[in-house]
């Protein structure tokens, strides 16, 4: 690690030219603010400067790693929102195409909607960030990265993470960080720090991890069913490599960064508190003995607030202390809810018994059914406790794989999974809007989950994708989904390696006290301390998402919390294969049937024909549709399969080469004096002269065939301007029926 100031020195020299000297203190002054650090980690530099870009933000810095630049700015207001009783704190990720030389593939050419890897990396730069500010803190914050140039082997996501970072830390907002970030890849069983592209595709494991310099701030993973002791290890690894960036951005805001604004949190309601610690108690506490119901939970609550308030009403016109008693409807409900937090901790800590009555190990009743609906091509419904969710499966061909513009080396993904979060599911009116954030997040959580146990698409070549609608949520509705998506695809047919199951882990924990929860439902996600999502098979784990509101949690906790999930992930699925043991062996009726053939690349223009001719006509004729890879590779696909193979033998037909002496059925296409053309193959024509009609002389040539009748021929030969000569003379019965297919 190294800090350097870029200021240019100026030497006065007699000799020196006055112009020089000009020049020389126009670079001083533009330099003068110019400040770099370099952080060493694996062999790589990450660079990372302040002072010359967007110098009108609270914080900014760009950040380098090869040749993927990022610009990372904090701005935040002056003054608190009013109202809100959340920390408004709003990150993003700019792609820009120009950073990889693309023009946008919008009708605009513009970007437009952010893409899901952009809404993703915002996501893992807010998660990291926002329990590290102050508790009531309602300034509006927002952290902007935008990709300036990416070179297409180090990844920009981590960067993006780190620069938001040191944006926050050398600024004068009140961030109470620094954290450092780092993906990890596990890689012929050695640990590699921030893989490129390349190396993530060879990796088992594909882990971002960030945290401060001594715990875990947030996880996200996907893995080839790794073991928990490899992301153990990982973790270890990957915690040195973040204490190093955290101790690189304090000794750089040391010397660089501004003073940070003073932030005096608001005072407590002292009186508010007693009346309601006094009079909502009672109905609190029942109100957790009711999780279970949404619906009564929400009512008792209800009744707290309203009995606090008419205490309070009553309180107005006769205590002295009535202006501290006046509270708006915002706070009673807030202070409300800091009792349910303290009271549902405290009976998990000190008792061992959650809300709905389950021990601290225990996983709620479990259902499952597949097959549910008739036109879909697999279906799997989960219910845990009060969270469902269902899964349908559809299968396409290639030509259905998602086609992606970004500014990432992959431009199609053939498995893709879709989360839907309606307000029906928690009793709410929402309307229905593009996916939020939320949704996109957990839908790809899902979809990660399932990725590696997946059919290589040569044995499998369809398109998959699940649609995972929450029908009813009361926690863990991501993992429902995971599991529900397991259960649609072996419905549908879906050979994969191994099913997938997923559970949500929280944490209750007080100083040294702590409690792992596994299954916690939505008031323990609410008032908890951390959301643990781990997915896997038997055999390992696929996917890893943590999110945390405390600053941080030890390894030693995280070594707990993988156990206990692997026991409840086995427990989960042995539910599930009790519905379904593996996946069927016949798909859906409505789904459509891939044949595939490998032809000469030089023959890909013949199957498409001129201004696509050939391959419409087979389309026309068979119903089936048709991609072609660039590799040569024919995917035929069809519901009937009998159209699917006369598809196929169309195909076959316009590339097969027309061998000398073989005998085809050919359809008569147009006569002559001299003989009758016939059609052998798709586009392939040859002559039959008249004396190769018939085994006897042919006076007329009207007098063997005609237009459209199929007869069987023999090629005779084919010249050097490719000509087709045909007989029909010297064909043994055998021949001829085998040709017309008798």
């Amino acid at each position: 690690m190294s800090i350097t100031n870029n200021e240019v020195e100026v030497k006065e020299e007699g000799s020196e030219s006055l112009e020089k000297s000009q020049e020389k203190e126009k670079e001083k002054e533009k330099n003068k603010n110019e400040k770099e650090i370099i952080i060493k980690s694996s062999g790589k530099d990450i660079i990372i400067q302040t002072g010359k870009l967007a110098k009108g933000a609270s914080g900014s810095v760009t950040i380098r790693c090869g040749d993927t630049v990022l610009l990372a700015v904090a701005v935040a207001s002056d003054a608190p929102r009013d109202g809100i009783d959340f920390f408004p704190l709003l990150c993003d990720f700019e792609e820009r195409m120009c950073a990889v030389g693309k023009v946008p593939g919008s009708y605009n050419r513009r970007e437009g909607k952010a893409a899901d890897k952009s809404t993703l990396t915002a996501r893992l730069m807010d998660r990291p960030l926002r329990p590290l500010f102050p508790e009531n803190y309602r300034n509006d914050v927002q952290v902007v990265a935008t990709t300036l140039s990416v070179d297409q082997v180090n990844q920009p996501d981590t960067l993006a993470m780190l620069g938001a970072s040191f944006a926050l830390t050398l600024s004068d907002i009140p961030f109470e960080g620094p954290i450092g970030a780092v993906r990890v890849g596990y890689i012929h069983n050695k640990f590699v720090a921030n893989p490129t592209f390349e190396e993530s595709e060879k990796s088992e494991l594909d882990l971002i991890v960030s945290g401060t310099a001594n715990s875990i701030m947030m996880v996200e993973a996907g893995a080839d069913l790794v073991t928990e002791e490899v992301i153990l290890n990982a973790l270890a690894f990957a915690q040195t490599i973040i204490k190093e960036q955290v101790e690189a951005q304090l000794e750089f805001a040391k010397l660089y960064g501004k003073k940070k604004k003073e932030f005096t949190p608001p005072e407590t309601n002292k009186e508010l508190n007693t009346i309601v610690e006094k009079h909502a108690k009672e109905d609190v506490l029942k109100s957790m003995d009711n999780v279970k119901d949404k619906g009564t939970h929400k009512k008792f609550i209800k009744a707290a607030i309203e009995k606090v308030k008419k205490v309070i009403e009553a309180l107005k016109d006769e205590n002295p202390l009535k202006e501290l008693l006046k509270a708006p409807n915002k706070a009673i409900s807030t202070q409300v809810n800091i009792l349910e937090e303290k009271l549902m901790r405290k009976k998990i800590l000190e008792e061992g018994v959650r809300g709905d009555g389950r021990k601290c190990n225990e996983i709620r009743l479990i259902t499952c059914d597949v097959g549910l609906l008739p036109r879909t091509h697999g279906t799997g419904l989960f219910t845990r406790g009060g969270t469902q969710a269902l899964s349908t499966c559809t299968l396409g061909t290639t030509g259905d794989a998602q086609k992606l513009d970004t500014i990432d080396p992959a431009t199609e993904k053939r498995y893709i999974h879709h989360y839907n979060f309606p307000g029906y599911s928690v009793g709410e009116v929402k309307p229905s809007r593009t996916p939020g954030r939320r949704e996109i997040g957990h839908g790809a959580l899902a979809e990660r989950a399932l990725l590696p146990v997946l059919p290589d698409q040569a044995a499998f070549p369809y398109t998959i994708r699940v649609i995972s609608e929450v029908l009813e949520s009361n926690g863990s509705s991501s993992m429902a989904s995971t599991c529900g998506s397991t259960l649609s695809l072996m419905d549908a047919g879906v050979p994969i390696k191994a099913p997938i199951a997923g559970v949500a882990m929280g944490l209750i924990k007080e100083g040294d006290k702590f409690a792992i929860l596994p299954d916690i439902q939505g008031l323990e996600d609410s008032l908890g301390d951390m959301d643990f999502k781990v997915t896997g098979s038997k055999k390992g784990i696929s996917a890893l998402q943590m999110d945390i509101k405390i600053q941080g949690i030890t390894l030693e906790i995280m070594k707990i919390a993988l156990e206990q999930a692997r026991v409840g992930r086995l427990f989960i699925l042995e539910k599930m294969l009790e519905t379904i043991p593996k996946p069927r062996t016949e798909m859906s009726p409505w789904a459509p049937r891939i044949l595939t053939m490998k032809v000469d690349m030089s023959d890909i223009g013949t199957i498409i024909g001129p201004g696509g001719k050939m391959i419409r006509r087979i389309t026309e004729e068979t119903g089936a549709k048709i991609d072609i890879e660039e590799d040569g590779t024919v995917l035929i696909a069809s519901p009937d399969n009998e159209k699917a193979y006369k598809a196929k033998k169309m195909v076959q037909g316009l590339v097969e080469k027309v061998q000398p002496g073989a005998v085809y059925s050919g359809r008569v296409v147009r006569v002559a004096q001299i003989g009758a053309f016939v059609e052998i193959l798709p586009n392939k024509e040859g002559m039959v002269h008249i004396s190769q009609l018939q085994d006897k002389r042919t006076e007329k040539v009207e007098d063997v065939v005609k237009v459209g009748d199929i007869v069987a021929v023999r090629v005779r030969e084919i010249d050097e301007k490719n000509r087709i000569s045909l007989t029909m003379r010297g064909l043994t019965e055998d021949e001829k029926s085998k040709a017309l297919g008798a």
